[in-house]
């Protein structure tokens, strides 16, 4: 017998034993309640692009007498009467740098602005039987509006702001208004807010009349010849401007009969940008919020929504982008215990990042305050779990987006971008699984290589959010181990990351979120 066949006999029953010994630790690890899971990114070229400002919360009209299921949630947080002068408030939209603001809603559509014919008598909101969603027609102060502007002007805001579509149409019994927009009163609130100087990024017209609407309705072909009113008159107001806010319509939910003859009959130039509204999670009252939250195959059914807009805008008006207008997961105010919990960072997190993917360019959150669905707490104005995801997300996700794919279970959900000021990626991972911790290694679809392998021994920035105590309806968000609490001043407080080797595999803990950065990975996307 030869010395060369004994050498290779020898290999070929080590190579046996590997293979024995690495499906061995394998079983024991998924025996244990852990699996190990490949992310591969495609760092070569972007899939997609968010506008640098994608993450956008929400200021509402909602008096406080606003009440769904036996609660009344909104408090004192309307544009009309929310303390501008709070300085958490201020302080929370500073830490964005910038923050954009949507201010719109329900009662939009029913809003006068003090100024022209309008200018003596200003109504306030009132319950009534024969009002939109139960409510009178109010009205926005020009001295109102005046100290809005300057706490956005102190905070650096972008802001979106929606204008009242219905004025001047005729109601008809079943739901839809008929007849051309009376565009005089907006037209006297625009022309004030450019003599004033104040910056408006963009003006969404009209909530929820898209389709077969919420509680009114106009049709598409009178819309898209008023978007083309609205753009006459921004054009000839800001004619000495350096900048033209955009154009944005028609902030309801997505109907995509309705969406394309908008489109189609507003025409180029128009329409920069339009808008639907996502409230996946159905009502607030719902008993089974939680375990939709936490199902991977609910989450992933919304993904059907954001392909058909993109498939319609690209088929219809390529000139326009999508955004997100509102969405606060669950309608009418959220869910009590829930929605302003540690738990609803699954869903909103998950937004944000399958949104992104369909080339989403801002996704506006119902709401910054106001409601069960607030970013900060609507009395102390203290920053709820969400806040921080948000916040986090601003400052670790660049805007090019990076294909990202699981070889394992479908309880991981992976989400990449180009870090956002600096080199590399920025990962976004989601355990929706309660009792699997995964072990990640990341890797590059074009070498198909781990990109962490390194002799430099290279770093990565972790994190890792869970809630106190490990209950998912805590409104206390732990960053690191270490409790997310505004400082003795008020401020927010610093989320630094903790720096780990490297080369070491990714651990995700059950029901866990955490955002890594990969300074080192090489993605020709990012450079």
């Amino acid at each position: 017998m030869s010395a060369l066949f004994i050498m290779k006999t020898l290999v070929h029953h080590q190579k046996i034993f590997s293979a024995l010994l690495l499906w061995l630790v394998v079983f024991q690890v998924v025996a244990a309640g852990q699996e190990p899971v490949t992310v591969t990114v495609n760092g070569v070229t972007a899939i997609a692009e968010t506008d640098d400002n994608f993450v956008c919360a929400t200021l509402d009209w909602w008096p406080p007498n606003k009440c769904n299921y036996n609660q009344c949630p909104w408090g004192r947080a309307s544009v009309l009467n929310l303390n501008l002068e709070n300085p958490i408030l201020q302080k929370a939209i500073k830490a964005f740098n910038p923050l954009r603001i949507r201010i719109g809603g329900s009662l939009q559509d029913q809003v006068v602005y003090q100024i022209g014919e309008h200018g003596r008598q200003c109504p306030t909101f009132r319950k009534t039987n024969d009002g939109l969603f139960g409510f009178s027609s109010g009205c926005l102060p020009m001295k109102r509006w005046d100290d809005v502007n300057h706490l956005f002007n102190e905070t650096g805001v972008i802001v979106t702001f929606g204008l009242n579509a219905l004025a001047g149409r005729q109601k008809t019994s079943d739901g839809l208004w008929n007849g051309p927009w009376d565009s005089s009163n907006a037209r006297d609130f625009v022309q004030y807010t450019v003599l004033k100087g104040y910056n408006i990024d963009s003006w969404e017209f009209g909530n929820e009349l898209s389709g077969s609407g919420v509680a009114a309705r106009v049709d598409a072909n009178q819309y898209a010849q008023d978007l083309i009113t609205l753009k006459s008159i921004l054009n000839d107001l800001y004619q000495n401007s350096s900048t033209l806010p955009l154009v944005i319509a028609p902030g309801g939910f997505f109907d995509q009969q309705w969406y394309s003859q908008l489109l189609e009959n507003s025409g180029p130039g128009v329409l920069d940008v339009l808008t639907h509204h996502i409230y996946n999670l159905g009502a607030g009252v719902d008993p089974g919020l939680k375990s939709k939250i936490l199902d991977p195959f609910f989450l992933s059914e919304i993904a059907q929504t954001f392909k058909d807009l993109q498939q319609t805008i690209q088929e219809f008006g390529p000139w326009s982008s999508a955004w997100v207008g509102e969405s606060g997961g669950a309608y009418n105010s959220g869910g009590r215990l829930i929605s302003n919990t540690f738990i609803n960072s699954f869903w909103y997190l998950d937004q944000l990042g399958m949104s992104s993917t369909f080339n989403t360019k801002a996704y506006c959150r119902q709401a910054l305050i106001g409601g069960n669905y607030a970013l900060l707490n609507t009395t102390t104005f203290v920053p709820n779990p969400d806040y921080y995801s948000a916040l986090l997300w601003h400052r670790l996700m660049g805007n090019k987006v990076l294909e990202t794919t699981i070889d394992g279970s479908a309880y991981l959900r992976a989400y990449t971008h180009c870090a956002k000021d600096t080199t590399g990626i920025t990962l976004l991972l989601i355990n929706l699984s309660n009792t699997t911790t995964f072990h990640i290694t990341v890797r590059d679809d074009v070498n198909l290589v781990p990109m962490e392998v390194s002799a430099e021994s290279p770093q990565r920035q972790e994190y890792k959010l869970r809630p106190k105590d490990g209950n998912l309806v805590s409104q206390s968000m732990f960053l690191n181990g270490r409790p997310l609490e505004l400082t003795e001043d008020g401020d927010i407080p610093p989320l630094q990351p903790t720096i780990v080797d490297g080369n070491k595999p990714i651990a995700m803990d059950p029901l866990s979120i955490a955002f890594f950065t990969l300074k080192d990975f090489q993605a020709p996307a990012c450079a």
